[in-house]
């Protein structure tokens, strides 16, 4: 059985920052303490006062297989993810097939059972006919349902209302939706394209998805979860007049609404098409100053529940299309724990409150099974973070697929250290261990 101590940290959990080692057993952690003090045998890594954190469960990226191989792949995002402190992700289920039946969602198990490098599960796909696939799910090994109420990469658009609210009605497992207003969109892809053609710029991006087309999809989501009693995430907010849609009053797990934000829409601005064009193209699209700041305002008062990566890689050369045939999205997760720790101080917002939104919030909300938090029992889930070690970004670095990121040249602050994985140490000395030590989650439900 594997055994191994880790001394000396500075363990951030359950909103507390202690010192302390942390021992584990097998997948296990067995005892959490003050100089522990044990037997022989027993592997150990001396922390020296770095941060140890659950490690991250991300609830929404997009590693594109099967059917999208070209752009990344399970084993290589998950390896990504691993080096950047990501432990556990819910993968999305707009690949090729659209993971909307079971069959398909079962292909999936197997390839991610024998290549994932981090632990794993997958949303299915609701569309405007599979509820009779939605009803025979296994509450236990599904991570949950996932509504394109806006059209993105994937052609899994839901925009018949009955439909919606059939699944609504239908299913206990948490709905998570994008939200953007599909005629809303039409019609301000219609206005650009009078006034550039084929050459509308990728600053008009906000512009086209822009804030009315977020809110009024977004109203209709949480209107819909109100009447029907459905349990609802809204992924990837990005606006400031969203967020007056979610309650602050109520403790998690009495919320049956929660609300998520991309590392991406706090990080950048519509200030910064200029310089990045493309490569910060995303749906929904990142938006005004204010916007990102109001956001970070939000994980503060609990507006927002849950901050995720929405990794969603695509070739150089697709994003180097024009504006109307270039894929929206980006590659994130590698980098998504540093570029929060990176601006958290500035913003009033602390290790403790991120560490709950990346990883205790998406273990409650989805109730997942003994993992996001330094719990005696719970798996060994963990992230060292080095505090006095910068972390430069280069193309050389990354271990996506597409080989590049919208990261490329920037200085963090801080690195990942180690990463350990239901007992093992996965990432150390900037590797990733070679054996995919990738478990499936399951959920107490």
């Amino acid at each position: 059985m594997n055994r191994l101590l880790i001394k000396d940290i500075i363990i951030i959990n359950e909103g507390i920052k202690t010192s302390g080692d942390i021992y584990i057993e097998g997948e296990f952690i067995k005892e959490i303490g003050v100089n522990l003090k044990l037997g022989k045998g027993i592997k150990i890594i001396d922390g020296k006062g770095r941060l140890a954190i659950p490690g991250m469960i991300d609830d929404q990226v997009h590693f594109r297989e099967p059917g999208l191989t070209h752009k990344g792949e399970i084993a290589t995002e998950s390896k990504a993810a691993i080096a950047g402190g990501v432990t556990s992700y819910f993968e999305m289920p707009n690949t090729s097939p659209n993971t909307t039946s079971r069959e398909e969602f079962e292909k999936k198990i197997q390839i991610a059972s024998k290549n994932s490098f981090a632990n794993f599960s997958f949303m299915f796909g609701g569309t405007n006919d599979n509820i009779d696939e939605i009803k025979n799910l296994d509450d236990k090994e599904v991570a949950g349902i996932k509504l394109f109420l806006g059209s993105s990469t994937g052609k899994m658009l839901i925009d018949n209302k009955d439909s919606i609210e059939n699944i609504f009605n239908s299913t206990s497992l948490p709905i998570s939706a994008h939200c953007e207003d599909e005629q809303t969109i039409k019609d301000n892809t219609e206005y650009f394209k009078n006034l550039y053609g084929e050459d509308i710029p990728i600053s008009a991006h906000p512009k086209i998805r822009d804030e009315k087309a977020c809110l009024k999809s977004s109203s209709f989501a949480v209107e819909l979860a109100k009447k029907t009693g459905a349990r609802l995430n809204v992924f990837h907010i990005s606006t400031a007049i969203e967020l007056n849609l979610f309650d602050t009053s109520m403790e998690l797990n009495d919320k049956k609404i929660t609300s998520e934000v991309c590392a991406h829409h706090l990080w950048f601005t519509d200030e910064d098409y200029n310089e990045f064009g493309s490569k910060i193209k995303w749906n929904p699209a990142i938006k005004s100053k204010n916007d990102r700041d109001s956001l970070w305002e939000a994980l503060k008062d609990n507006k927002i529940d849950i901050i995720a990566s929405d990794h969603a890689p695509h070739t150089i050369e697709e994003k180097s299309n024009k504006y109307l045939s270039c894929p929206s999205g980006g590659p994130m997760v590698q980098h998504t724990i540093l570029s929060l720790l990176q601006n958290c101080k500035k913003y009033g917002v602390s290790h403790e409150k991120i560490v709950e939104k990346i990883a205790h919030n998406p273990a409650t909300i989805f109730k997942v099974n003994k993992r996001g938090f330094l719990r005696e029992g719970y798996y060994a889930d963990i992230v060292l973070i080095d505090t006095n070690t910068p972390t430069h970004v280069t193309k050389d670095s990354l271990l996506y697929k597409c080989g590049w990121s919208p990261f490329e040249g920037q200085k963090f602050d801080n690195s990942i250290y180690k990463t350990i994985l239901n007992g093992n140490v996965v990432y150390e000395n900037g590797k990733v261990n070679s054996i995919p030590y990738g478990k499936k989650i399951t959920f107490n439900r």
